[in-house]
């Protein structure tokens, strides 16, 4: 049985829906930076420090919780993306 609870590129492409959670350690965001980051966070699965998939009837939806880790990553990704 595969493990649902890792990024996996073969489940990945039967992704059908995507929901962000955000952990308890993050402080207050505004709307605004919860929107970019689920944003980035949903681009690049693989790097996401915790995802699930959840069957559905049609495919998959994939659950990113967002972690201070990630948006540690993310920043450094768009400094150096500068």
């Amino acid at each position: 049985m595969a493990d649902y609870t890792k990024y996996d590129s073969r489940v990945d492409s039967l992704v059908i829906e995507s929901r962000t959670n955000w952990d308890p350690s993050i402080g207050k965001l505004s709307e605004e930076d919860k929107s970019f980051l689920a944003r980035m966070v949903h681009l690049a699965p693989a790097k996401a420090a915790q995802v699930a998939y959840w069957r559905s009837h049609t495919g998959f939806t994939r659950e990113i919780t967002v972690t201070e880790s990630d948006i540690a990553r993310i920043f450094n990704e768009q400094m150096q993306a500068r």
